[in-house]
């Protein structure tokens, strides 16, 4: 065990392609943004991990034996992957912890994974272990899923952990593989625009986690474990499902699965137009579908797409967040006039658009 400081840092995420499908063991493609969260970790022998954050006034003492229900807020994430760590059998020293960030917090960038993610790697290095990358989206998870109650999937934890410049990570979350895909639309002359909306968002609420049982409804009454077992028998297998929101839920989860495949089948064309397309329909299945966008939402995606976007869709769980477009470069800055002024004759707060690209994934600073 190290008696110096450790500095750790991960990412935060925007999944390309493929919302709600990795919980029902389907497909996804996100990258890692270059905004990261950085986790500083001095041991000390103790009891306890006081942590601060610059995000927060004061510190929170976080004991070794913390347990599910024992710390709430944003020290929560931290505390669960103790939790996890020790649940799995790894030592996890006392200390002092502070955390920086410019992960933005409740825009669909997953700023909790990347939290997580951050405080894993630092602790496992502090006590000299080391974790498999996929057991440690693992352990991520469980202190989201478990300890702070968010009913998340595998995705946010594996992409911050698995980026990599200029590469998308296609991700099948029924056999948990990871494999790169190279994503440079700037080399074609398109930008990915990523236009945060402003409006908050909270996946530990309900509408998550109803969407999350109506699929898991679906697939019970169809008689498999999961929508995945459903990809290679088509959409009309739903006409079975006897409520039609869960039929729509479906629906959006294995049509979802197939964009996801058409999207990298363009990207390997450097085909960005199609790509565009895929965006576009994307979103309109979350919107008609799976009822995930807001008013909001479709006001900036369409605005895009008006504009001379591609095609634009938004990105992450949904009921808020931000939206990702593909936009010639040269129709940038116009495009982004366009959502902006859109945006804001709606009376909505002024988006905050950057050009964005694929980066790397968790690692020591």
């Amino acid at each position: 065990m190290t008696d110096s400081s450790v500095r750790y840092a991960a990412p935060g995420r925007i999944n390309l392609i493929g919302e709600h499908t990795d919980y029902n063991l389907g497909f996804a493609l996100p990258i890692a943004l270059p905004q990261r969260t950085l986790v500083t970790f001095l041991p000390d022998g103790g009891d306890a991990i006081t942590v601060g954050s610059d995000r927060a006034d004061g510190s929170v003492r976080i004991p070794l034996d913390t347990a599910p229900g024992g710390v709430t807020g944003w020290a929560g994430y931290v505390a669960g992957v103790m939790w996890a760590l020790r649940q799995a059998g790894h030592p996890v020293p006392g200390g002092a912890m502070s955390i920086t960030s410019d992960v933005e917090m409740g825009s669909g960038l997953s700023s909790s994974a990347a939290l997580e993610c951050a405080t894993l790697g630092a602790i496992a290095a502090a006590a000299g272990v080391r974790i498999d990358p996929t057991e440690q989206a693992r352990m991520a998870q469980r202190a989201e899923n478990e300890y702070v109650g968010a009913p998340t999937g595998l995705l946010d934890q594996l992409a911050s952990l698995f980026g990599r410049p200029a590469t998308a990570l296609l991700i099948d979350f029924r056999d948990v593989t990871v494999d790169p895909v190279a994503f440079d639309p700037d080399g074609c002359g398109v930008a990915l625009l990523l236009i945060d909306s402003r409006a908050r968002h909270r996946h530990a609420g309900g509408d998550y986690a109803a969407r999350r049982a109506s699929c898991e409804r679906a697939a019970a009454e169809l008689g498999v474990s999961s929508l995945r077992d459903l990809q290679d028998r088509g959409t009309s297998v739903l006409a079975r499902v006897t409520d039609p929101t869960d039929a729509r839920r479906a629906r959006h989860v294995l049509t979802e699965n197939s964009r996801v495949s058409d999207f990298v089948g363009a990207l390997g064309d450097s085909d960005f137009a199609e790509a565009g397309r895929i965006f576009t329909a994307s979103h309109a299945s979350m919107r008609d579908g799976f009822e995930i966008t807001t008013e909001h939402i479709d006001l900036i995606a369409d605005a895009a797409v008006g504009a001379g976007a591609l095609g634009a869709r938004m990105t992450g769980g949904g009921f808020g967040g931000c939206v990702i477009a593909l936009v010639p470069t040269e129709r940038v800055d116009s495009v982004g006039d366009a959502v902006r002024r859109a945006v804001c004759d709606a009376g909505f707060e002024r988006p905050v658009i950057t050009r964005t690209h694929a980066a790397a994934g968790a690692g020591p600073e």
